[in-house]
């Protein structure tokens, strides 16, 4: 009798503590030790996102990163935005897509200047000839021990790139978004049980979460779904930029009920299916991927 193919979910990836490192704005995945797993070498397409044309926010690296391979393995052509600076990260990722016969577009822009988002998605449509799928992945997380240490201009920021960017892209989307499109949002374990160094970053995630829904039901009658993601800890140069405490890096992760950190590649198959047309009676809802933290809107 065949056995079947089983793998221990505490075992795979990196299940070890992690070099405590960090790294000056923009962090990049080059630099990081161990390098994150964005399904490079492991993730292969099913023919799932054929001709689909999309956006990805915050696509050079973690979790764009993953989910930009993927979409171009399942078929996609993929226009990823990044923080000026990460281009070594984007060029990489532009390597992959291309490696996979799909059309990559690379778009350096800083989610803080509203006047862009129009441009961005103008650049996407032109290049790609549409735009029928949008990701909006990016965020800017830096933990602050109390909110006395919290700079107004940083709540300012990490909302703008987190959020506010969000309903800017998707206004400017709209017009050029088909029926049969998706839209899909990362939000976070942070929405639902927020750490007390992250005041800024979980009140946005809590806000995306919110806006998935909300935006759910108002694009169901032009028959495009909207969903989220909910990451747990995943490791991404998120998290080398100021966006853990001091010393608090060797142990991410360590305390989910798996015993360690997710890898952006575990997402992946969640933001295909969710932008495919699998997941045709799937909208208003937030997938968790938290390695056991629950979550509950």
């Amino acid at each position: 009798m065949t056995e079947p193919i089983l793998k221990d979910p505490r075992e795979l990836y990196h299940t070890g503590k992690f070099a405590d490192q960090d790294q000056d704005t923009p962090a990049l995945q080059d630099k990081m030790l161990p390098k994150p797993d964005c399904g490079e070498e492991s993730y292969v397409g099913k023919h799932l996102l054929e001709n689909r044309r999309v956006l990805i926010t915050g696509g050079d690296s973690g979790i764009g990163r993953a989910a930009a391979i993927a979409y171009a393995r399942e078929g996609a052509d993929v226009a990823i935005q990044f923080f000026p600076g990460e281009e070594r990260d984007a060029e990489e990722v532009a390597e992959y897509i291309k490696k996979a016969g799909r059309k990559a577009v690379l778009l350096p822009y800083d989610l803080r200047d509203e006047s862009k988002y129009q441009e961005i998605i103008d650049k996407t449509v032109e290049a790609l000839g549409g735009l029928d799928t949008l990701v909006l992945n990016a965020a800017q997380q830096i933990a602050r021990e109390s909110i006395s240490e919290l700079p107004l201009e940083q709540v300012k920021d990490t909302f703008t790139v987190n959020i506010i960017s969000m309903f800017g892209l998707v206004k400017a989307a709209e017009p050029h978004l088909p029926a049969g499109g998706a839209i899909i949002t990362t939000t976070s374990i942070q929405a639902y049980d927020p750490s007390s160094h992250l005041m800024d970053y979980a009140a946005t995630k809590s806000a995306i979460a919110s806006f998935t829904i909300s935006l759910a039901k108002q694009f169901a009658k032009k028959g495009i779904r909207v969903n989220g993601v909910a990451p747990g800890p995943i490791w991404t140069p998120l998290q080398l930029d100021h966006g853990q405490p001091d010393g608090a890096l060797p142990e991410f992760g360590q305390k989910t009920l798996l015993g360690r950190a997710g890898q952006p590649v575990e997402l992946a198959h969640v933001y295909v299916f969710l932008a495919s047309n699998n997941a045709s009676y799937v909208t208003a809802q937030i997938y968790g991927v938290t390695g056991g933290d629950v979550i509950d809107l």
